[in-house]
């Protein structure tokens, strides 16, 4: 006996009249469950601009009923149409779309009258958001199935020659484990085993009609929505034992797709979940004009904005402005936007220089402005000891906060948590920074790992070593790293990590650094004489990765009384200190306040730079 499901309803957009439809037990020839509007029901007279290339099928089928008189001008609602007979449809998507003349998940836009969704009723339907798949089908054992099969049949199907014939019904991972690991036990590994197992959960559990699925084949990429639930039929070359009806409705260029969509169809399995860029499939060959014209056909709340729009938006890193400049203290804002340019082309840039540069405080700064805030800036400082698994991720210890046992978790490092936010829903027009500090400081083969490969291809993914996840750094993610010269030359930097990074000097002898302290000081109406004793300073020091920045006299405490001679006998003669073990130099006596005093009054009060000191801060506080 027809299994009997209630009368579900639709209403048209705004405010207007329900239709009325019934699911049937009746499947299309893909094994889609069929959906009859009922005679009597309103239909919206106009579509949307992009109906009738986003929705063929639909489109043609609305536009033979008119034709033929089965959808004519309404006597009960002046202005709408109205259905003269009942009209069956491929599935209750097709049944919603040639009432509302758009895009329509069926499954929850038909109710009961008393307000459950149509999903309820069915089988392998369970609440929650609509999700998106990639299954592949252009090379099934030598075979394109997506030319042969999947596009002329309206079906995606799931290679599955050796499992059981009763794994429909098996809807928890562990049960379907149980099963591979039996079925598959001789020809498989345990790594393909541990995939079928994902694979086939994720098609048979996870999947439901009224999921985006797409799929590649011929340089295209093919659209459609999964139309019914899953089955399993014998196949005699086991190339698709696990099928679910689809209908295909669209096709674009895969040279034409959006390259974060792009990054996600490298992952290398066979069904993999694209939710994530969902948006992106949503809006493929659509303006904002029709993606508008669409929503407001959709009743859609008009301050809640567009998911389309919002994932299509352009990655823009801010122009600096003059306002900035003069915040730093640097002395052009060109030179800002010179590295702002430069994080543009490259993603990854190290700041290096002598102690008391600004570096840090630099990256700090610019990343914020760049970002949009702090909440967008994460910052790691690199040591000998630190490793792959403290950057990235790796198991570390953890309590469970029920039991109070410890056990190894793996866990996300700070690159992974920034990569994990930047490449969130909502997130990727938005950019992010991740600064390391002292980067020369670690073991950077060590520390990267496989992650080397993804800061020159960013457009590629890996596999990861611990979660086995495949992974991309997104493209909105930006790396800058800073670099204490004094602490390890810049000649020692491995050619790949300089293949990858592009490396922007602060030195005390150049802009930004040389003038900073004169116009710092000059801001905060002090006196310029530590300019021009930093000035002195540094025209004394031969090698040029030990001259002293200009952070150590930005500091409140140089300024109160004895403050400077403070500083320079406790935080700058030590540096020369061992600058000169062993060489019998009188440090003193050489870079001692007295005698560069000494000296600029002979040459008329000005050091090398001319009263141009050297640094950079916001309120006088700069990390050295």
């Amino acid at each position: 006996m027809a299994e009997e499901y209630p009368e579900f309803r639709l209403r048209l957009p705004n405010g207007g009249p329900e239709a009325r439809g019934r699911l049937l037990s009746e499947k299309g020839t893909n094994g889609s469950q069929r959906f009859v509007v009922l005679a009597g029901s309103p239909v919206r007279p106009e579509v949307v601009p992009s109906f009738p290339s986003r929705m063929p099928s639909s489109y043609e089928l609305r536009q033979r009923k008119i034709a033929d008189g089965a959808i004519q001008e309404s006597g009960t609602w002046p202005g709408r149409l109205e259905t003269t007979e009942d009209i069956t449809c491929n599935s209750p998507s097709a049944a919603a779309e040639i009432l509302v003349g758009r895009s329509a998940n069926g499954w929850k836009e038909w109710k009961t009258e008393d307000g459950h969704p149509l999903s309820d009723f069915i089988d392998q339907v369970w609440p929650g958001p609509v999700r998106a798949w990639l299954v592949r089908g252009a090379n099934v054992f030598g075979r394109d199935l997506v030319q042969r099969v999947w596009l002329d049949e309206g079906r995606v199907t799931l290679a599955a020659r050796h499992l059981r014939q009763d794994a429909v019904g098996m809807l928890r991972k562990d049960q379907l484990r149980n099963a591979v690991e039996e079925d598959y036990e001789s020809t498989a590994t345990y790594g393909q085993k541990a995939q079928l197992v994902e694979e086939f959960h994720a098609f048979l559990t996870r999947m439901r009609p009224g999921d985006t699925v797409c799929t590649l084949s011929e340089g295209r990429m093919f659209v459609g929505e999964i139309a019914g639930a899953a089955e399993q039929i014998p196949s005699d070359d086991g190339r698709s034992n696990l099928r679910r009806p689809v209908e295909w409705r669209t096709a674009h260029d895969y040279r034409e797709l959006p390259p974060d969509l792009v990054r996600k169809l490298g992952t290398g399995h066979d069904v993999v979940e694209l939710t994530a860029v969902k948006g992106l499939l949503d809006g493929l060959g659509m303006t904002d004009e029709e993606l508008v014209e669409e929503a407001e056909a959709a009743d859609r709340d008009p301050s809640v904005e567009i998911p389309t729009i919002t994932a299509r938006r352009v990655l823009e890193l801010p122009e600096p402005t003059e306002e900035l400049a003069d915040t730093l203290n640097v002395h052009s804002v060109g030179w800002l936007r010179e590295i702002r340019d430069l994080l543009w082309d490259e993603k990854h840039i190290v700041l290096y220089g002598p102690p008391g540069t600004g570096k840090t405080h630099l990256a700090m700064e610019l990343a914020e402005f760049l970002g949009g805030g702090p909440e967008q800036v994460k910052l790691v400082q690199f040591h000998p000891s630190y490793a792959y698994e403290d950057f990235f991720e790796g198991f570390r210890p953890r309590e469970d906060p029920d039991t109070r046992e410890v056990a190894f978790r793996l866990t996300p490092g700070p690159l992974r948590e920034l990569a994990d936010l930047a490449d969130s829903e909502g997130n990727r027009h938005i950019p992010h920074f991740l600064i390391i500090d002292e980067i020369n400081r670690a073991n950077l083969a060590k520390v990267f790992g496989e992650l080397y490969f993804l800061l020159e291809y960013r457009r590629r993914t890996v596999r990861l070593t611990y979660s086995g996840d495949d992974f991309a750094l997104p493209p909105n993610l930006f790396v800058i790293g800073t670099m204490n010269t004094a602490d390890r030359s810049i000649a020692l930097v491995d050619a790949a990590m300089r293949r990858r990074f592009a490396f922007v000097e602060l030195s005390p002898g150049a802009e930004p650094t040389s003038g900073l302290l004169g116009r710092w000081l000059k801001k905060e109406g002090k006196d310029g004489e530590p300019a021009d004793l930093l000035g002195a300073l540094n025209s004394r020091i031969d090698d040029a990765d030990f001259r002293i920045g200009p952070a150590y006299l930005m500091k409140p405490g140089v300024y109160r009384e004895g403050g400077l001679e403070r500083t320079w006998r406790t935080r700058i003669l030590p540096l020369l200190e061992e600058h000169h073990y062993g060489e019998g130099v009188d440090v003193g006596k050489r870079y001692g306040l007295a005698a560069l005093r000494a000296a600029l009054a002979t040459s008329g009060g000005k050091g090398e730079n001319g009263g141009k000191g050297g640094s950079d801060s916001e309120q006088g506080e700069y990390e050295e």
